[in-house]
């Protein structure tokens, strides 16, 4: 009861299958994607904001404080009525006012060095912005990779299962005409089961990937990229003219992440300059006027004020400075660690990768030649049901595994231009 069960229900199983929605497929190469990257990835663009952000901050710390006035004046209108030594009242219709005018002025170079922590500031943020690129671009051209190689194994699965279709339904009517057995057709249509499933997987991989695509690219659309890539120059890829320790120099040259670090290191050092000018007093001048509220009328003086650093000495802000420059000197030093270590293994492990790709057999010339005889050898009963289901699985197997470790070569050699900071290795 239960084969009879299974039989009935497995054509409808696969003859069921929901149709695809229809997108369009759009061509694109590597070069197209990593400029449209460039010009429209919101993650780029929010950093790009920040590096304004910090500039503009650097424009005000440079900035002069604004001058304080405040006047003060009799509201009442009332006269000030005092004689003079003849008894005469000069002041009888004149009003009491004072001006007070003030500027400050910030000393030791204040105002010079809060200018120049702010832009190291902004360069910080601009080897924040590359490091991002760099990260983004990797993430970029290992999704294109992957795509392209998963879309050459689902050929195979998209050439394997209409046949294996076709020979299910030829088999399935000859079972009911009572010629061959049903175990023959039970495991054709678990091989076929199989086949799907393992398909069914690689398309929710590759929608996956696609959608990663679209948002790097900030494509809105439907649509699905066809990768365009030039195979013979991903076979002639190599690591040779390129040594590991060149690769490693170049690094520690050109990495954003440790160039930020570094930077961040000169911020904290021009920090500890501002800390020091703070701790020195600024300069309050101003002028004063006073029309009839003094000893004399019509007064006028110049006025200075500066704050005694007796207990406050910005002694608590330099000595946190200081701290941090040794913090900032210390996470330099082991991003440089981290970088050359990152490009070690990035270097060996494409080097093995790329050893065994060129010491594998690349060709299944063999194989689909020889899939359409095997076919018709089974049909006529010349080979039994397990020689024709392993030429099948040996097919399929040759081919994902092919294409597997072409993918995770290209994936090998991306995440060496990702480790160096910059495309040493280049298909394109």
């Amino acid at each position: 009861m239960l084969l009879a069960l299974s039989l009935g229900l497995a054509p409808a199983a696969y003859a069921q299958t929901a149709l695809p929605v229809p997108v369009d497929t759009v061509r694109l190469t590597l070069p197209d994607a990593e400029q449209r990257f460039v010009q429209n990835n919101l993650l780029l663009l929010a950093q790009r904001y920040n590096i304004t952000a910090a500039q503009a901050l650097a424009i005000q710390a440079r900035l002069i404080d604004n001058p304080t006035i405040s006047v003060d004046q009799n509201v009442l209108q009332q006269a000030i009525h005092r004689q003079d030594a003849v008894g005469n009242n000069p002041d009888l219709n004149r009003n009491q006012v004072a001006v007070q005018v003030q500027q400050l002025f910030a000393l030791a170079g204040r105002r010079r060095a809060a200018g120049r922590a702010a832009e190291q500031a902004a360069i910080v943020e601009t080897y924040n912005l590359e490091d991002l690129v760099r990260n983004l671009r990797f993430q970029l051209r290992t999704t294109f990779y992957d795509i392209y190689y998963r879309q050459q194994t689902l050929r195979v699965y998209n050439t394997e299962i209409p046949q294996l279709r076709r020979t299910v339904d030829l088999y399935q009517s000859q079972f009911e005409k009572g010629n061959i057995a049903l175990k023959e057709v039970i495991r054709l249509k678990a091989f076929l089961f199989t086949l799907e499933s393992e398909r069914l997987g690689l398309v929710t991989d590759q929608a996956n990937s696609q959608a990663d695509l679209h948002v790097l690219l900030r494509d809105s659309t439907r649509s699905a990229y066809q990768p365009a890539v030039n195979p013979d120059r991903i076979r002639n890829l190599s690591l040779a003219g390129l040594p590991e320790q060149q690769l490693a120099d170049t690094a520690v040259i050109r990495r954003a992440d440790l160039l930020s670090r570094r930077a961040e290191v000169q911020r904290q050092q021009l920090n500890l300059r501002l800390q020091r000018a703070i701790a020195s007093p600024d300069l309050a001048v101003g002028y004063s006027y006073d029309r009839l509220g003094s000893y004399f009328d019509n007064y006028n003086s110049i006025t200075l004020g500066v704050a005694v650093p007796i207990f406050n000495r910005n002694q608590g802000n330099i000595a946190a400075a200081k701290a941090q420059i040794g913090q900032a000197q210390a996470q330099a030093e082991q991003q440089q660690l981290v970088v050359r270590r990152d490009v070690h293994e990035a270097y060996q492990v494409a080097l093995r990768s790329d050893e065994l790709y060129q010491h594998t057999s690349r060709d299944t010339t063999p194989f689909s030649r020889l899939i359409d005889s095997i076919e018709q050898s089974y049909t006529k009963r010349l080979i039994s049901i397990v020689e024709y289901l392993d030429f099948y699985e040996a097919y399929k197997n040759n081919v994902i595994q092919l294409n597997t470790l072409r993918a995770n070569r290209m994936r090998a050699f991306e995440n060496v231009n990702l480790s160096v900071g910059r495309t040493v290795l280049r298909a394109e």
